[in-house]
């Protein structure tokens, strides 16, 4: 009879504890629907920074760039040396650079496209028309009066390598009615170009000889002729 009475307890514990688990499960729902009610619709996209962030951001960089400008040293791998002298770096980058004889004569090959049209690439000029420059006595003498030429121009009848021309050669220089007004570096350069191009083989002529002839001239307006050059010769 006990075993009897243990089964018909059987259904009505198992009803219990079904009835418990339902109730847990509402109460389940119940909370889940509460907490879905207290949080913010989910939306796309991203939250905008706080201003005050985003400022305190901008000053960082902003002051981290002021320092860096300030201290780079123009990056140079000795600014941190003990030996390293900021202001005399800074003067030697920004003095004019000497140029070797080489980059000299190939500034100079580089004007010089402005005479070949007269006097060609080969230095041999046109006969009876523009005289030679390979071998030419006004090339290869004095600088002082070949400097003339260039500076203020050549005009009138002039005997060279023992052929006449009589033609008329523009100013280069920056002179009253000059037609080009090249630097007196830039002539400095053609000039040495010259002289050493085509088998000639004098000296280089250096800008302070040019600004010394032009300094000493600076009142000539007019080409020169070649009886005025003999005394430069």
């Amino acid at each position: 009879m006990s075993s009897n009475r243990d089964q018909s307890r059987e259904p009505a514990a198992n009803n219990q504890r079904a009835e418990q688990g339902a109730v847990n499960d509402e109460s389940l729902q119940q909370v889940h629907a509460i907490l879905l009610r207290e949080k913010n619709e989910p939306s796309e996209g991203f939250s905008p920074m706080p201003l005050f962030l985003l400022g305190f951001i901008s000053a960082i960089i902003f002051v981290c760039s002021v320092y860096v400008v300030h201290y780079r040293g123009d990056f140079d791998p000795l600014v941190y040396d003990h030996r390293y002298d900021a202001a005399a770096a800074k003067a030697a980058a920004s003095a004019p650079k000497e140029l070797t004889p080489e980059q000299i004569l190939a500034r100079g090959r580089q004007s010089f496209q402005t005479c070949a049209a007269c006097h060609q690439t080969s230095g041999q000029g046109v006969p009876g028309v523009y005289p030679p420059l390979a071998g030419s006595e006004l090339v290869l003498g004095k600088e002082d009066a070949l400097i003339r030429i260039l500076l203020h121009g050549l005009n009138g009848p002039i005997v060279v390598k023992g052929n006449p021309y009589n033609g008329a050669m523009p100013a280069f220089g920056k002179v009253p009615g000059g037609g080009y007004n090249w630097s007196n570096e830039r002539i400095a350069q053609v000039l040495s170009y010259i002289r050493h191009e085509w088998g000639n083989n004098a000296g280089f002529i250096t800008t302070e000889q040019v600004d010394a002839v032009l300094k000493a001239e600076a009142a000539r307006s007019k080409p020169w002729t070649d009886a005025e050059l003999k005394p430069f010769e």
